[in-house]
């Protein structure tokens, strides 16, 4: 069970009172189903492709993987009652489409009925279900057909969507596509350090119009329906500095495979010109179709932004008889099919244990910019779906004693408070993660929770930052 010790202590006496969020502000955590669940093969589940890539030697830190990670297939009732101590509005999570779909297209209701306890769990307890449809954990056998970098999963995704709905549909109010869908097709299908582990930039470009493009064809079957849920995804942002003024052309051509890649279809209909024009060597023929773009393009009723932290690029000029786009033969070890001669440097000296930089003014940028230039016009609300950073904590006599954390979160509070203050329209903050759990190609080395996991017992112990979390959640409940 979970620890709360003697109740919520007071906010540290020294530190300013907390941000003030406008009135309905949520407040939430988010996790993925690879991350946290385990049950790998419980009840019908299949292999998804992250389970097949933490096989290949080398592929995740330490051999780790996520056949056990933090067990909550097993300890959903626990992890519940701590969400419900630490007073969380939100609680955003993935469904594993393996889990739902095993061979990807066959429905297999016990997997479906593991998310129904959870979605009445959670609305026991009032705290809103948030799910996100895809959270990178592809069914193997789709992957084996081809995968994202095939148009056919556009409809198997599309499917897959609907029979979640058909069952959760009475009491889900929000559905998020797809999260984060750059890594999936670029750190997947280009760099190779997430699964699949190709090194492939034309399947990487592919990937990524694939998944808008099933976005799309999901969001136009979800909201013809009765429920007709309220419909979002989910990108991971950046703000891209030059180291100097000279350096403003690599920032723009790092922000538009980063950023615009994904931005400028969704609010604007139509890839950027330089985007395309930079990754000309590797775009597929006959990728974009008639309609695609304006499927992809169609209305979101919310709109969600994971930050974690800027970069700060700089660009040596190429020789003059080179360009700015690299050779095809270069070393594959990027995601960034075009990024020849720029190079990525920290300037800031605050760093998370995974060598990130704080950068919390860069939350505040970001969200203007999505204002101004992306979601206001449209009338989208901004969520700020995920934020965190990975320190290196453990429990002493009982505690976890992660003031940095602590810290890192009151910073990017005061950000989103400056961003709304501004004028931005952002509704909501969900910190990453609720619990430590498998990070990806870092296995079990880096620890994001609130929530500490021991994990050779499972012991859930509620961290200082969970502590803190908790009661400046109390207190903007009070004001």
């Amino acid at each position: 069970m979970t620890d709360l010790h003697d109740g919520l202590p007071p906010l540290n006496p020294t530190s300013p009172p907390p941000p003030r969020l406008p009135r309905g502000f949520v407040f939430g955590a988010a996790t993925s189903a690879y991350q946290i669940e385990g049950g790998a093969n419980a009840d019908g589940k299949s292999d998804s492709i992250w389970d097949v890539f933490c096989r290949l030697p080398g592929a995740v830190a330490g051999g780790d993987s996520g056949e056990v990670a933090c067990d909550h297939y097993h300890r959903l009732d626990d992890d519940l009652a701590t969400m419900s101590a630490l007073g969380l509005d939100a609680y955003r999570f993935s469904i594993a489409w393996p889990r739902v779909m095993p061979d990807g297209r066959t429905l297999n209701p016990n997997g479906l009925d593991f998310y129904e306890r959870l979605v009445d769990g959670l609305l026991e307890r009032e705290i809103d279900p948030w799910p996100t449809l895809y959270h990178w954990d592809l069914p193997q056998t789709l992957q084996d057909e081809g995968g994202w970098a095939d148009r056919g999963i556009v409809e198997r995704f599309s499917d897959y969507a609907a029979a979640v709905d058909d069952r959760l549909g009475d009491r889900i109010h929000r559905y998020t596509t797809f999260n984060e869908p750059w890594v999936a097709a670029f750190l997947g299908h280009a760099a190779g350090v997430h699964a699949p582990g190709h090194q492939n930039p034309s399947e990487a470009i592919a990937a990524g119009h694939h998944m808008l493009l099933a976005h799309g064809t999901a969001v136009a079957r979800l909201r013809a329906r009765a429920t007709a849920p309220e419909l979002g995804i989910t990108l991971n942002l950046s703000v891209i500095d030059p180291l100097t003024p000279v350096d403003e052309p690599a920032a723009r051509l790092i922000d538009g495979q980063m950023n615009r890649f994904f931005l400028d279809p969704l609010f604007n209909g139509a890839y950027p010109e330089d985007v395309r024009e930079a990754l000309s060597p590797w775009w597929p023929d006959g990728l974009v179709r008639a309609g695609d773009l304006d499927l992809i393009s169609a209305r979101l009723d919310f709109f969600g932004a994971n930050y974690y932290r800027g970069e700060v690029v700089s660009f040596t000029p190429p020789d003059a008889d080179d360009t700015i786009r690299p050779a095809t033969d270069r070393p594959p070890a990027t995601p960034y099919p075009a990024s020849r001669g720029i190079h990525f440097h920290t300037v800031l000296p605050e760093r998370t244990a995974l060598g990130w930089v704080v950068q919390p003014e860069g939350l505040e940028r970001l969200l203007r910019r999505l204002s101004d230039d992306y979601t206001a016009r449209r009338g989208t609300p901004i969520y700020v779906t995920e934020n965190g950073a990975a320190y290196h904590d453990g429990v002493v006599a009982g505690r976890v004693h992660d003031a940095a954390r602590v810290r890192f979160i009151d910073a990017h509070l005061r950000a989103v408070a400056a961003a709304v203050d501004g004028g931005v329209d952002v509704r909501g903050y969900f910190y990453w993660s609720l619990l430590d759990n498998f990070e990806w190609d870092w296995g079990y080395g880096q620890r994001f929770g609130i929530v500490h996991v021991d994990y050779e017992t499972q012991k859930r112990t509620i961290k200082d930052s969970g502590l803190h979390y908790a009661r400046v959640i109390a207190e903007h409940r009070a004001t």
